[in-house]
């Protein structure tokens, strides 16, 4: 773990006077940011609930699409996601090292509101249509790659980097918690009105606009203004790339996700497997949010301090074991349980990996690497949805997770052998130099003590 006597250059947080705070909970500006999170987590997952039974729901009752056609058009969901993500991220991630990052937070909360809102009028007008649901999908993606880095490159900025493990747990602690109520209100308030749901969703997201707006001005960046922004948008992508150590733990995220997409067939799970209905689908939805949370509450009273790299691999092969449970599962109890451990599982690797890349990456870069890491997770979730859709349309939806689930056990065996950096990380201290293009070699680090 970081001392206290070790340079904070690289994370830019204003610590004199904060007065040594013990939590981060004690910093206003952490406040702000953790009930930004949490708001609009909220709303956008009860959305999604939402938005994915229509999906399924259109499909079969007004397309009269046969359940693997509609499957399959739960995945299209995802890809429309992710495509804004993969043509902008270079963009957004340089952004967030560019300009405010405050601002760019608020103006992608804004952007979700327009979605809520539009959500909301077309099903109380009865004008849903698969078109119009994968538009705004696309929409929702592009408010996402563009608030995603700038969120994860605030935190730094407003927490001291002896603080930063806790942080990212209690950050973390926010989106589960908003992760397993957001479902199932979203399933439980459609199931009231269909549109309710978009309607709290937009005044949530308002209220996140309104509390991000609410930290203090954060330092600028050392970001050079003399380079082009092009190439300052493939340095971010160059300084990924050529550090082992962290490409490794951004693409083991990548590859087991995308296999072990579960979460895209839980409508087919919900309405044809285990019949129990929208309100069951908000259920399944949160459990695995309710594992992560419980979770996400012990690291931040105890976070990981030894063989971090060791426990982040086992998360993820338990994470493929979970899934693998689930897709044979027919009892509705035994899968909730599966769905709150292999979210538990993932609330393990997320946090060892988002700790290991804010704490070693320069403050002037973490834009552009949050936001290469952010496509990774998206990639992972939206084409790992696609490819749940498209693997059930073949195979069914049982074949499509049990082969996913196996598919993540298997990456993470390949992932230990080719990058043995990550079972040799020992703690959370730098594991390799910071020495990205603004920054030269004599600058590094003292080694953590």
């Amino acid at each position: 773990m970081l001392g206290k006597d070790e340079p904070r250059c690289h994370c830019g947080a204003v610590t004199s006077a904060l007065n040594d705070p013990k939590s981060p909970i004690a910093i206003p500006d952490f406040r702000f940011y953790w009930v930004a999170r949490f708001a609009a987590t909220i709303a956008t997952t009860s959305m999604v609930v939402v938005i994915g039974w229509q999906v399924y729901d259109v499909a079969r009752g007004v397309y009269g699409m046969s359940r693997s056609h509609a499957a399959f058009q739960l995945g299209l969901i995802g890809l429309f996601q992710f495509l804004p993500l993969f043509v902008l991220t270079p963009v957004a991630g340089w952004a967030a090292d560019r300009f405010d990052r405050r601002y760019m937070a608020a103006f992608s909360y804004s952007t979700d509101v327009i979605v809520a809102l539009v959500l909301a009028i077309a099903t109380n007008a009865h004008a849903l249509s698969l078109p119009l649901l994968f538009a705004l999908a696309a929409l929702h993606g592009t408010a996402r790659v563009f608030s995603g880095p700038a969120m994860s490159a605030i935190t730094p900025n407003i927490v001291p980097p002896a603080l930063l493990p806790k942080a990212i747990a209690q950050s973390s602690i926010s989106w589960q918690a908003a992760a397993m109520v957001g479902p199932a209100a979203g399933g439980l308030l459609y199931a009231a009105h269909a549109a309710l749901p978009y309607w709290i969703g937009a005044v949530s997201l308002a209220v996140s606009m309104a509390c991000v707006l609410m930290i203090k001005p954060l330092p600028p960046t050392k970001m050079r203004r003399d380079i082009h922004p092009i190439r300052q948008m493939a340095e971010g992508l160059g300084y990924v790339w050529n550090e082992r150590f962290l490409l490794g733990c951004i693409t083991l995220d990548l590859f087991a996700v995308l296999l072990a997409g579960a979460t895209a067939l839980l409508p087919v799970y919900a309405r044809d497997i285990l019949h129990v209905g929208p309100e069951g689908l908000g259920q399944m939805r949160a459990a695995p949010a309710i594992g992560a949370a419980i979770v996400g509450f012990w690291l931040s009273w105890r976070p990981l301090e030894k063989n971090v790299g060791v426990k982040m691999l086992w998360a993820v092969a338990a994470f493929g074991g979970a899934t693998v449970v689930f897709g044979v599962s027919r009892n509705y109890g035994l899968s909730l349980v599966m769905l709150a451990l292999l979210g538990a599982a993932d609330m393990v690797s997320v946090f060892v990996r988002n700790t290991l890349v804010q704490l070693n990456t320069p403050d002037d870069m973490r834009g552009r690497v949050s936001s290469v890491s952010g496509l990774t997770i998206s990639a992972s979730n939206e084409l790992g949805e696609m490819q749940s859709g498209l693997a059930a349309a073949l195979i069914g939806a049982t074949g499509a997770v049990v082969f996913g689930g196996v598919g993540a056990i298997v990456v993470t065996a390949i992932w230990a052998v080719i990058f043995p950096e990550l079972a040799r990380a020992r703690t959370f201290a730098p594991q390799f130099r910071q020495t990205g293009p603004e920054e030269p070699a004599a600058a590094e680090k003292e080694p953590a003590q």
